[in-house]
């Protein structure tokens, strides 16, 4: 097998928050909606979330039931600008989704801002700083 994701998916305990958190908030379309299951249009990688349960009941692995807590994994979003960057840290942020860190010019020659989602996974907007 060649490495290549194909898809991501989140696992959650609270389901309704997150569709309307990625949907409403984020701004993605559902494409497919099932009982505890939503796959999201995305180009490039299939995204979804999904509850525990459901991935308890797939897999016959009663370990997705534990809770999980804090930051589980990162997303990261590539605005087209600086500008359009601040711009749409600030809509998230009004939209609902919790400040982390406001946008920054970062030693790794990108500006960068990171905002939560409701299960308090950390995602990233940035946008590359050309090199002089």
């Amino acid at each position: 097998m060649k490495p290549r994701i194909n898809m991501i998916g989140i696992l959650t305990d609270q389901f309704e928050v997150m569709r309307d958190f990625y949907r409403d908030v984020m701004g993605f379309e559902i494409k497919l909606e099932m009982e505890n299951f939503v796959e999201f249009e995305s180009e490039g990688v299939r995204f979804a979330l999904s509850t525990n349960e459901v991935m308890t009941m797939a897999t016959g692995n009663e370990s997705f039931r534990s809770p999980k807590s804090g930051h589980a994994f990162e997303l990261a979003f590539q605005a087209s600008s600086k500008e359009a960057m601040d711009k749409e840290f600030d809509e998230l942020i009004e939209k609902g989704a919790t400040s982390i860190k406001t946008p920054a010019d970062m030693p790794w020659r990108q500006r960068t801002a990171f905002f939560a989602d409701p299960d308090g996974n950390i995602h990233e907007l940035f946008i590359d700083i050309p090199t002089a």
